[in-house]
Formats: C-alpha cells, structure tokens, sequence
C-alpha cells in the first residue's frame, strides 16, 4: 500500500532515524470518521519528543507533501486519518480490471499436500464429515490461490475392528440384501448393520451384566465382539472368504461416497487406502524395534515411550501383531513424502485428535525424518446441532445425503416464499434450488473460524437478507442482470476517469483488500476470511445500489464508469466464492 511504503521514509526524515515495524501502525479508518486510512502516532511519540496531536500535524503534513496521491488528512486524539483521492481510487480499479486473476499469487515453487474426508467404509458421511470436506476443499483453493502445488488426498479407513463389525453384522442379520435388492445406497445400507452389531453387542452386555459378569469384563467378553475381532485377524491373514466379503462391501460403500462427493463438488488427486499403507507402517514400527527406537512389552505389543516429550506410551502394534491407527499413519507418511517429496502436508482432522497429530510428528523425528516438521494439523471445530452431538454408533448422526436434501428443499420453500422466482421456467428453478441449497450450507459451515465449535442451523444459513451464501449469489445475480441489460442498450463498461462518488471509493477499497485477505487466508488455513470479504463486498454493494443510479444514468461516460465498477465487483465475487466452492447464478 503506498501510505505503508511512504511511512518510515517520512518519518525518518522529519525524526532522523528509521522507525521499527512495530511503530508504524496503519490500520482502516473506522467509519464514522473522514478518510481511508488511519496511522496510529503514540507509538511515535519516543521519536517525536511532542505530544500525540503535535505529532500527528506534522506528520500529516509531511506525508500530504510526500505522497501526492493523498488528498488530505485528519487528527483526531493522537490518530492521524488519511484520505486518498478520487484519481488514486479510479487507478486502482483500472488495476483491478487489468489484471489477470487479481489478487493470486504466481508460482511459489511449493508443493503442498492436503488431507482431508478419511471417511471409514462402516457408515455413510455425516454433518461432521460435510465441514470437513468443505474445509479441505475450500484451504485446498486457497493455497493454490497463494501459489502453491496443492495435492488433495483421501485416506479411506477400509479395514479394522469397525469395518469387520459391519461385515459381521450383515454375515448375521442381512439374509443377502444389497443395495440393489433395498434400493438404498451403499453406504447406507452397510451403515445399518454398524448400527445394527452395536444394537447387538449391547444387548449381549446387559445379559452377561444379569448373569453376574462385571460390567467391564462384559463388555470385553459378549461374544459378538469377539467374534469381530477374530475377523480382524483373519483379515490380516488374508482368509479368502473374510477378504472376499471385505471387497463387496467397501465397494458398495465407495459408490455411496463418490455419489455424495459430486453432489459435494469435492474430489481428490490420489485416494489411499488403509489396507495398502498399515503394511509399511508396520515395516516401520519393525525397523523402529531392531534399532531401538521401540520397545516390546512382555504381552508382544510395541510401544514408543515419550514420556521425554512429556506425553505417554504410545501403542504401536497390539499384542496380537494388528496395527492401529498411528501405524498406517506413520506409513502414509512415509509413502506420500517419497511419492511427492511435498513442502508440507495439512491433515484436516477435528480437534479431537491433536494428540495423535502431535504424537505423530515426534515418532517420524524419533525415526529419522526431519520433514515431520512441516507436518500440519488443521484442527477443527465440531459441528453441533440445537438437539446436541451426534453418535454414528446409535444412528443418530445427520446423515450429509439428508443435510443437503433438506437444504435443497428449504431453498425452495424460501425462494418460493420470496416471490423472487416468479419469472423462472420450473425446469431452471430446480437447477437454482440446488445451487442455492448448496451455497447456503457451504457458506454457512465455512464463514465460520474453522478452530471454533459451530452451532449450524438450516433455517438461518438460507435467509437472502443476512450473512449467508443465497445473500451473496442473489447480489451476484442482480449485478449480471444489471450488465445484460447494459449490453443489450449497446452500452459498453469503460473508464472515463470521472469524478468518483464517496461509496465508489468505499467499493473499490474492499476490492484491493482482496490479495491481503487471500494470502492471510492462506497462512491461517481459514476459508471464514475469504467468506468475510465477499460479505462485506456484497453488503457495500447493495447499499450502493439502492442510493445510485447505474443503468438510468443521464451521462453516458458517468454510467459506463458505473458498469465497470460493476464488471470487478461481480468479478471479485465469483473469484473469491469460487475459492469457498460456492456456485454463483447468473439469473435469479
């Protein structure tokens, strides 16, 4: 910004040294009073030897004389106010419009890998996997925004001691249904019976609890779940009748994801699958033991002692040689840094899991590898509902394919209320109620800090009126309506370097906000700062509408400067929407 990079020159100049960062603090003036931006002077005032008003005259004076493109300036109590000119704004929006993908960065060299989804194959997505997927996608847009290689990545959870409760659950009680035969999706109907085998098991735990048995000796003891973990193992012998059944079931399941992914707009670059990357995490956890790194306990089970790092022990192999989480995921690592050689890796995982993440990085540095590092765990808030948390394990979780059914249809309830579809073919209501549906929940989920717990709620997240995604595709949709209309008249945007009006200015500062918002978006991982910027847009935009007159403009070149203004604002909408994996329509 040209007040920024004038500052410390000025300042040395009217105080004989060069002042540090931390003494020049520019900020937006706030908008109750006169100008654009506002320098902080008290931190000065050790240069300046004066007092705070003293201070700020004389550097108002020197920077109005040092900086032409600044018109005039303001004291108030110790804060010095500046205001640029019409001109300096006018060239700023040509800039704008000039400029191939404003506001992104050109090539960094780097190469950042993303992970996020690692759905289980036991149970269909969720509302919690919803915010996560958005999540990924949206830091994945983001990060390619800042110029970096993005790789997305999905780690599918395909074995384990939940898959084979599934698989036995149906093996019991499924009499051969398939999704075919149920109509139901795949993910689905293999949801049921997760539910199903726990619906089971405890059951089997208050029998045993009734014949004497301790309540946590039942619990390890009902005969279902042993029956599940003998699976496990046979599994990882690979017993042909185990690992045929495995292979019909997950696939059942894959299809019920990727019909919800495209639905989503989510996809990946390369999917990994637990039950290819545990084995060479368990080559790792070996190697680990030969060199010391590990110990075994008596039982045969493998533990990493971090207590130096002032945590636990770490559970690496159970006593029966089966792996658990952290072993695939010490192999995944491994296996995707030697593939991609990545500038760091983002896991996008709730918060629940930092202490696996953290422990994650310290057993890679334990085994040799220095880029643990640049290992980042994105940590998540979870996503609550005003009926409270969700447990898969009792089927009271929101189902993601439910969600976005329910969104759809509440987009058209809203939007049928609103009379603001009136005019549209049925045919094309429909296609604009999933869009809407769609942009209600992603930018609902995504305006939020991803660090913070969410409450969502369907009803608010539609409202066309306040901060939700239909208020910025309909304000996207009346500006292009504005510019058919304009091409059809013969009208053509253009700059005529006309004087700008107060809240033009307004609209073209946001604007240039923009490759600030996108680069700290990107160092804080936080699509809510790209959906903060194209709210503020929106709302600076309609206030300007309402009080200003485009299309009916008597002076031709006025109106054609207006139009232009119009052609970046929708312009900058698209873009940075588009990063939060939000559709605009054009026709509304």
């Amino acid at each position: 910004m040209i007040i920024t990079k004038a500052l410390p020159e000025v300042v040395a100049r009217l105080y004989g040294t060069l002042p540090s960062g931390e003494a020049l603090q520019v900020q937006a003036t706030r908008k109750e009073f006169e100008g654009d931006y506002t320098v902080v002077v008290f931190p000065l005032l050790r240069l300046s030897r004066k007092s705070a008003e003293q201070t700020a005259q004389e550097l108002g004076r020197a920077i109005l004389e040092a900086v032409p493109q600044i018109e005039s300036f303001q004291v108030i109590k110790g804060f010095l106010n500046l205001k640029l000119s019409a001109t300096y704004w006018m060239e700023k929006l040509r800039e704008i419009a000039e400029t191939p993908g404003y506001g992104k960065k050109p090539s960094s060299g780097k190469t950042v890998m993303i992970e996020f989804s690692s759905p289980n194959t036991n149970k269909p997505l969720h509302l919690g996997h919803i915010r996560n997927n958005l999540l990924g996608w949206s830091v994945s847009r983001i990060m390619e925004a800042n110029g970096h290689k993005v790789i997305k990545v999905n780690l599918v959870n395909d074995r384990g001691i939940h898959i084979c409760k599934s698989m036995l659950s149906w093996l019991k009680f499924g009499e051969n249904e398939t999704p075919e035969s149920t109509g139901r999706k795949g993910d689905h109907l293999v949801g049921d019976y997760y539910v199903r085998f726990d619906r089971e098991y405890k059951e089997q735990i208050r029998e045993l609890v009734r014949r004497g048995k301790d309540p946590e000796q039942a619990q390890k003891e009902a005969p279902i779940l042993k029956e599940a973990q003998s699976m496990l193992v046979q599994w990882e012998q690979g017993d042909p009748g185990v690992i045929s059944l495995w292979k019909k079931m997950n696939g059942w399941v894959y299809d019920g994801f990727d019909r919800t992914y495209r639905r989503m707009g989510v996809s990946f670059d390369k999917v990994y699958y637990e039950s290819d990357t545990y084995l060479t995490g368990r080559e790792l956890v070996m190697s680990g033991l030969d060199t010391g790194v590990f110990y075994r306990k008596e039982d045969g089970s493998v533990w990493c002692d971090l207590t130096a790092e002032g945590l636990d022990q770490k559970l690496l192999l159970r006593a029966d040689g089966t792996s658990v989480y952290m072993t695939q995921d010490l192999g995944t690592a491994v296996s995707r840094y030697n593939e991609y050689a990545f500038d760091s890796h983002i896991y996008v995982v709730g918060n629940e899991q930092n202490y696996h993440f953290q422990v994650l990085r310290i057993v890679l540095k334990k085994l040799g590898y220095d880029w643990a590092d640049d290992i980042i765990h994105l940590s998540y808030g979870m996503v609550e509902l005003p009926e409270g948390k969700m447990k898969s394990r009792e089927g009271t979780v929101v189902d993601a394919d439910d969600l976005m059914d329910n969104m759809v249809e509440t987009a058209r309830e809203t939007s049928l209320e609103s009379g603001k579809l009136e005019d549209m073919e049925p045919a094309h209501q429909e296609g604009l109620f999933e869009i809407l549906g769609m942009g209600a929940l992603k930018y609902f989920i995504l305006k939020v800090d991803p660090r913070k717990t969410m409450l969502f709620d369907p009803k608010e997240s539609i409202d066309f009126n306040g901060n939700t995604g239909p208020f910025i595709q309909y304000t996207y949709a009346r500006i292009r309506s504005i510019l058919r209309k304009a091409s059809e008249r013969g009208y053509k945007a253009r700059f005529w370097n006309r004087t700008m009006l107060e809240k033009e200015m307004r609209l073209i500062k946001i604007m240039t906000l923009y490759p600030q918002v996108i680069e700290e978006s990107g160092a804080a991982f936080s699509p809510s700062q790209i959906a903060n910027f194209s709210f503020e847009l929106a709302r600076e935009f309609n206030q300007y509408y309402h009080e200003v007159t485009v299309l009916h403009e008597e002076d031709d070149q006025l109106r054609d400067q207006r139009l232009m203004l119009l052609e970046q604002v929708s312009g900058l909408l698209l873009s940075s929407m588009d990063m939060l994996g939000i559709r605009l329509p054009e026709r509304m």
